[in-house]
């Protein structure tokens, strides 16, 4: 009976798998065909079977792009930026994306620090920054092993000290991967959907406006109250805005 429902679970994801395959060949043909919203619809449907991939969240990018449809070119040239943060193509798309939108804010300047976990560490996702880990505890390992059966003096101690090295890089990848995913845990970015919204001091329509937003600007989402958001934008300044005009990034 298990090897008969093990073969039937194989036998469905193989035609899972044809199935979303022809639906994105559909797709791509649709898109080069200028049919950009009947490719979206395809695109979506493949969405909706949780298959994602960063060429996935690019080519609807590219789709909503061509529609001059602001806040959903950015926002999935940004869900393609977190699988694939060094994706050039996706980088060079989402400027052009950007200067589509309205508001201009200024990004606060960073430290030292900040500028290189953003221009360094974060460079990888902290799945990525997992894989390091577990490449560097596997070596130091190896190495320790090297060491200690090792019985001429020199390589005795060369292993010695790259097996410490390594380990000194696995703990500092450690806390890296740690770190990164707190941020990304913590930092629930979104994108304003609204073509354009009011920022107010509270949760509560009568509350006072304090700016006001346009669609395809990033925010970074701190708190929630019924349908109210508080969020943060780039130059710090902070507020609550009705959920529905924004789409979370993240998935947590």
């Amino acid at each position: 009976m298990k090897k008969i429902l093990f073969l039937l679970l194989i036998i469905t994801n193989s035609v899972t798998a044809q199935d979303v395959d022809s639906l994105f060949v559909a797709a791509n043909n649709l898109y080069k065909n200028g049919k950009f919203e009947e490719a979206i619809e395809k695109y979506k449907k493949v969405e909706a079977k949780e298959l994602v991939s960063t060429e996935l969240y690019y080519n609807l990018g590219n789709s909503y792009y061509k529609l001059n449809k602001v806040g959903p070119s950015i926002y999935y040239y940004e869900k393609a930026l977190k699988l694939d943060p060094s994706n050039e193509d996706v980088k060079n798309n989402l400027v052009f994306a950007k200067r589509l939108a309205l508001d201009n804010i200024e990004v606060l300047p960073q430290t030292v620090l900040q500028k290189f976990n953003t221009n360094y560490l974060q460079k990888l996702t902290y799945n990525e920054w997992a894989i390091v880990v577990i490449v560097f505890s596997i070596l130091g390992s190896l190495l320790f092993l090297l060491f200690y059966f090792a019985e001429v003096p020199s390589r005795k101690r060369f292993y010695f000290v790259t097996s410490i090295g390594s380990f000194i890089f696995l703990l500092a990848s450690l806390f890296i991967t740690y770190n990164q995913y707190n941020i990304s845990k913590k930092n629930k970015e979104a994108i304003v959907f609204a073509e354009k919204t009011e920022i107010r001091n509270a949760p509560t329509l009568n509350s006072e406006i304090v700016f006001t937003l346009h669609e395809g600007t990033k925010v970074i989402v701190l708190d929630a109250v019924d349908n109210w958001k508080k969020v943060k934008i780039n130059d710090g300044k902070l507020g609550w805005i009705i959920a529905e005009d924004i789409k979370l990034l993240n998935n947590f």
